[in-house]
């Protein structure tokens, strides 16, 4: 890691992804430094054909070894193109590859809880399984949103414990915590506690 802040890296890319030595830069993997990461993620997000980025995005997934670098990217052309994308991310959610599956449930929490929302998409979030820190939050974080969003259809996540305890419960934390759920819905979520 260097240092760089974030909106650094973000001008950076915007700038570097017009330059002509961009391609070479994304054909260039693995990269050394998070920046260098963090940068090439940001470029594949501007990438404007959808079979173009999913294919930058396959390619690089492997290579992203952190939750920063596997937060902050979200393809522009993903909101165009759900049907295509929605095989991507069951894909990328079923991967044993911890980032490309946090990957593949925050672009479904960030793509398909509002007017695409269909209840089987808890499903595939709940029936993610695995011991690793920063996938039971991913899947703690899309529950919080989703009730948040879809409070009906994932509240029985909750109250039938559908989820691993400890992600179960920092699922009420989060939601407790959040501005998005109702005072009434943060108080019976509390009740619910393991």
């Amino acid at each position: 890691m260097l240092g760089v802040r974030t909106p650094a890296m973000r001008k950076l890319a915007k700038e570097f992804f017009k330059a002509p030595e961009s391609a070479v830069f994304l054909k260039n993997l693995p990269h050394k430094y998070f920046e260098e990461n963090l940068i090439h993620f940001f470029m594949i997000s501007m990438i404007k054909d959808f079979d173009e980025c999913v294919a930058a995005v396959e390619k690089f997934l492997p290579y992203v070894d952190c939750w920063p670098v596997s937060d902050q990217a979200s393809p522009k052309v993903f909101k165009k193109n759900h049907d295509k994308l929605l095989p991507y991310i069951e894909k990328w959610i079923l991967s044993d590859h911890v980032y490309t599956a946090r990957f593949g449930m925050r672009i479904l929490m960030n793509e398909f809880l509002d007017e695409d929302f269909k209840p089987a998409y808890l499903e595939l979030v709940a029936n993610k399984k695995g011991e690793d820190y920063y996938i039971k939050m991913m899947i703690a974080w899309f529950f919080a949103t989703a009730l948040a969003k879809q409070y009906d259809a994932a509240l029985p996540f909750i109250q039938n414990h559908r989820l691993e305890q400890w992600t179960h419960n920092k699922v009420i934390q989060k939601a407790i915590e959040s501005f998005r759920v109702s005072e009434e819905h943060k108080a019976y979520l509390k009740t619910l506690k393991v």
